[in-house]
């Protein structure tokens, strides 16, 4: 196989092939061929059971697929996991399991530590530095039963932070929390975009899509299409996509389309 310098194509962070994955013998993913450039702030969007959890949690190897496989950095996820940083959906996490901040936080060095050591003032410190950036650092202490759902979504992505990831994946991470939370997020991601880092989001508001990404897939359990939001986010792969279960407006008038389809866990 030719690597990205030789064909001379930017180099690619995730490479998904021929994949297709079933539950109950029914198909939720189907032969999705799909190449993520390392570098960029994608957004997978798609109407509910698209298969957008399921593709992240593919490449995750969370799921089990049918065919197919999937690279990060040119290896399987079981050799790239330490590059690896994930933020799933934030209702799938039981938030009432009795501990801090600061110690949730403080599991995304297991990656760097293995699960025998204990994390050690170098530890602590990163961890505190991670949720300085998310503007959590005065709660390092509190239950995490006791936050907000913003307050929660934030050490979530501070968790993924201190593990120092290449690739990050997150499902739903605007999900649930307040303007000032979600402009807070976006410009974390943004950070990371431009510090050379790969990012993926599962997403649903179709209004933010052009503002907060530039690279964007398309999926309806087939792969609609993918790449630049300039280039194929527009009406036509929109309504291949959703159908008639979203109201269209063009790019070019006073705003972009708005997603009619409420969120929920594909």
């Amino acid at each position: 196989m030719m690597t990205s310098a030789e064909t001379g194509q930017p180099p690619v962070a995730i490479a998904v092939r021929d994949l297709t994955v079933a539950y109950n013998d029914q198909p939720v993913l189907w032969d999705i061929d799909l190449d993520v450039p390392a570098g960029v702030l994608m957004a997978i969007v798609g109407p509910n059971g698209a298969g957008k959890t399921t593709l992240i949690k593919a490449v995750l190897n969370l799921v089990r697929p049918a065919a197919g496989s999937v690279e990060i950095l040119g290896q399987s996820y079981r050799q790239s996991r330490d590059k690896v940083g994930y933020v799933p959906q934030r209702g799938s996490v039981d938030w009432d399991f009795p501990t801090s901040v600061l110690d949730v936080v403080q599991m995304g060095r297991y990656g760097a530590l293995g699960w025998i050591r204990r994390p050690g003032p170098r530890d602590r410190e990163l961890a505190l530095q991670a949720l300085e950036k998310v503007s959590m650092r005065d709660f390092a202490d509190r239950q995490i039963s006791q936050l907000s759902g913003g307050q929660q979504q934030r050490v979530f992505l501070a968790r993924a932070l201190v593990q120092d990831a290449q690739v990050y994946l997150m499902d739903e991470p605007f999900q649930g929390v307040d303007a000032t939370t979600e402009r807070a997020i976006i410009t974390l991601l943004k950070d990371l975009r431009t510090a050379g880092k790969t990012v993926v989001c599962v997403h649903h508001d179709l209004q933010t899509v052009p503002d907060y990404f530039d690279w964007v897939a398309l999926l309806n359990v087939r792969k609609i299409a993918s790449g630049p939001v300039s280039e194929v986010y527009n009406d036509t792969n929109l309504r291949l996509a959703y159908g008639g279960r979203v109201a269209f407006l063009s790019r070019d008038s006073a705003a972009p389309a708005t997603a009619q389809s409420v969120p929920e866990e594909d």
